[in-house]
């Protein structure tokens, strides 16, 4: 047996063995075929140089670049958190030049009396609203169709003391100003009532000259805003003018002198006073 393993066994270049397979054979090799194994000189792994100074060890030239090193991870990381961060919203979506987010009452205020006679829609939503997500990209289009539209967006969420002030209990919610005529309409709807939104437009689009300065919101309007702790915002109202009062002008007669002239109220006295001495 020792002598037929041997045989089958051979040295390949290099001092690497080839062990035959152990076919059929369920028991251990015998401890003559570990013997010749033993016996069985190996050489070393040399190179091809003699003078090189590398015998089988792990050769590594430069970097691994499979494997990113911590701090590329740590970068890479950071970046992905600031990307998610800097995502736009559904609301800041398809947004037009003409379509602008307001950031305080005063800002809603100034906006509304620096339009002039341009036609003026307040749109107000919620982030969470699903119906003012669905009819944003409509108001979007009607934006981009509508360039001398100025769209004023209100942000529910972050205005809701201001939103509370004008009376706004349901969204999304539209409002319609222009010039001296102040608000025209207002009016909730929705991606399914859309209809409601294009009959308003179409009415109060056409051009039209007012006869004064934009009115923007109504009184009441403005003084809650100004009571309103929450906001900083101040307002004085204007005193109302009175009519002077015109003096009675007592009627005369051409052909009458100026003392037979006598007012009805005088008269009827001197008619009592009469009666009363008979």
């Amino acid at each position: 047996m020792a002598e037929t393993l041997a045989q089958r066994t051979l040295l390949l270049p290099g001092g690497h063995l080839s062990l035959p397979p152990f076919c059929g054979m369920r028991s251990r090799p015998s401890l003559a075929a570990f013997t010749l194994f033993s016996r069985t000189k190996v050489e070393p792994l040399r190179s091809s140089s003699c003078d090189s100074k590398f015998h089988g060890r792990r050769l590594v030239v430069g970097a691994r670049r499979g494997r990113p090193s911590r701090a590329r991870l740590g970068s890479g990381s950071e970046q992905m958190v600031l990307s998610f961060k800097k995502a736009i919203k559904w609301w800041q979506k398809g947004l037009q030049p003409n379509m602008v987010e307001i950031e305080s009452a005063e800002h809603l205020v100034d906006s509304l009396l620096n339009a002039g006679d341009k036609l003026v829609i307040v749109d107000f939503f919620s982030p969470g609203c699903g119906g003012c997500r669905a009819l944003h990209p409509k108001i979007c289009q009607f934006a981009e169709s509508n360039q001398n539209v100025l769209f004023l967006q209100i942000n529910y969420e972050q205005h809701k003391s201001m939103c509370y002030s004008l009376g706004v209990h349901v969204l999304p919610f539209f409002r319609f100003y222009r010039g001296a005529h102040g608000r025209l309409c207002s009016f909730s709807c929705t991606n399914a009532t859309i209809k409601k939104f294009k009959d308003a437009l179409a009415k109060h689009i056409t051009d039209r000259c007012s006869l004064g300065p934009a009115r923007g919101l109504e009184e009441s309007e403005l003084l809650a805003l100004a009571a309103n702790k929450d906001l900083s915002f101040n307002y004085t109202s204007k005193p109302v003018p009175v009519p002077e009062e015109i003096p009675e002008r007592i009627p005369t007669s051409p052909k009458l002198p100026l003392h037979a002239v006598r007012r009805p109220a005088q008269e009827s006295e001197d008619k009592a006073l009469a009666a009363a001495g008979r």
